[in-house]
């Protein structure tokens, strides 16, 4: 599961990095309003960490842009800013949880728990495109009532095809999902999409994974074709 942890407090983002990926998690980091922006528009992200006094842009604006395009992923401020109007305006900006620096990390942890199962519960349970569904919870793949059997990483990527239905989805936006610590290889997801044809397409006569020349590649409901 991945984390965006904001802050740019170098040394603080890196113990969040460290602690957070004991816990499990798969974590990026970003140092600037801006730059935490661009991370939460262009990648998949289960939880953003977001302090709110940062270069560049503030948090305020980074929760309010995110919430005004539609972006509903779980947002924790974890600031020094404790005031009551600090924590009043966060929320109202769309933020999901306040926490105030100096913070307990066993606090910290059981909230960010808390705020994945709030959004396991409103999640649709299958992804669905076509007669190609995706049981997200129980990693199971099926093409019109058949299984097919896909390795964790073939399963990212169609995950996040299937989450972006339609839409033209870059190779490195592939790469940070599914391999977010080996980002810096397109051929990683290229063979992945190569295998991935021969068992949800392929092997069953379809043409539902299509290549996007000059971007990366879409998914879509190749039936309306027929």
């Amino acid at each position: 599961m991945r984390i965006l942890v904001v802050e740019d407090e170098v040394d603080l983002a890196h113990t969040l990095h460290t602690g957070l990926t004991a816990e499990g998690y798969s974590v990026d980091l970003a140092h600037d309003g801006r730059q935490g922006l661009w991370m939460a528009r262009t990648g998949e992200y289960a939880l953003v960490v977001l302090d709110l006094m940062l270069p560049g842009l503030n948090g305020y604006k980074v929760c309010a842009q995110l919430r005004r395009e539609g972006n509903a992923t779980p947002i924790l401020v974890l600031t020094a800013k404790d005031g009551d109007w600090d924590q009043a305006e966060a929320l109202d900006t769309g933020a999901d949880d306040y926490l105030a620096k100096p913070f307990s990390y066993m606090v910290l942890v059981a909230r960010l728990r808390a705020l994945v199962r709030r959004a396991a519960a409103v999640a649709p349970p299958v992804l669905a495109v076509g007669d190609l569904s995706l049981d997200v919870a129980g990693r199971v793949c099926r093409r019109a009532g058949a299984r097919v059997e896909l390795t964790p990483r073939e399963f990212a990527v169609l995950e996040l095809l299937a989450r972006r239905a339609g839409q033209a989805v870059s190779k490195t936006d592939l790469l940070y999902h599914a391999w977010p610590d080996e980002a810096h290889d397109p051929n990683l997801v290229e063979a992945r999409v190569s295998a991935l044809r021969k068992k949800v397409d392929t092997a069953f006569g379809r043409r539902s994974l299509q290549t996007v020349r000059g971007t990366g590649y879409r998914l879509v409901d190749d039936r309306e074709r027929d």
